[in-house]
């Protein structure tokens, strides 16, 4: 009878939440107040000889660093960056969130922005800053029909009044 197949990295979990850890990047949260507090702080960084490109060219949005104006150009139209886009659309999740949750208030809804991609060194140098535009929005009302049948119109109240009227 021929051995089973042996199965490899069985004990290697130690290694996977290393992994997991070094690639992680900053939560949407960060990102926001990066956005909301330091744009330009982050934008033009010291020189650091230990980041790629030395510290010089940063994605905002999904806090990465890339190696030259070419490569972040190319990042800024892939689909990992519109996604991140997408996500800080959503105004994040906060602590005052959370307490209304537990009953601590009651539910606002977060309200929607507009996020473009952050300006080129060029057009930075220009003038040009990151934008963050909040979307006013009509608060969306509660749904009144949640079933799929007919509302109830008072016939059947007539229906009963006319069974129970003594017939002449």
């Amino acid at each position: 009878m021929p051995y089973a197949r042996k199965k490899m990295h069985s004990g290697d979990t130690h290694l996977r939440r290393r992994w997991r850890l070094r690639s992680r990047k900053k939560d949407l949260d960060e990102v926001d107040q990066d956005l909301q507090n330091n744009s330009d702080q982050l934008l033009n960084q010291d020189v650091d000889l230990e980041k790629p490109g030395f510290a010089q060219f940063y994605c905002i949005h999904c806090a990465t660093y890339y190696i030259n104006e070419r490569a972040l150009q190319d990042h800024f139209r892939t689909k990992v960056h519109k996604r991140r886009l997408k996500a800080l659309e959503v105004e994040p999740y906060t602590v005052e969130d959370s307490l209304r949750a537990g009953g601590q208030g009651s539910f606002v809804q977060p309200q929607k922005r507009k996020m473009e991609t952050q300006p080129s060194k060029q057009d930075y140098a220009e003038g040009k800053r990151v934008k963050v535009d909040v979307v006013m929005e009509e608060e969306k009302p509660v749904k009144q029909n949640l079933s799929k049948k007919r509302k109830y119109n008072g016939q059947f109240k007539q229906l009963l009044e006319n069974l129970k009227a003594p017939a002449t």
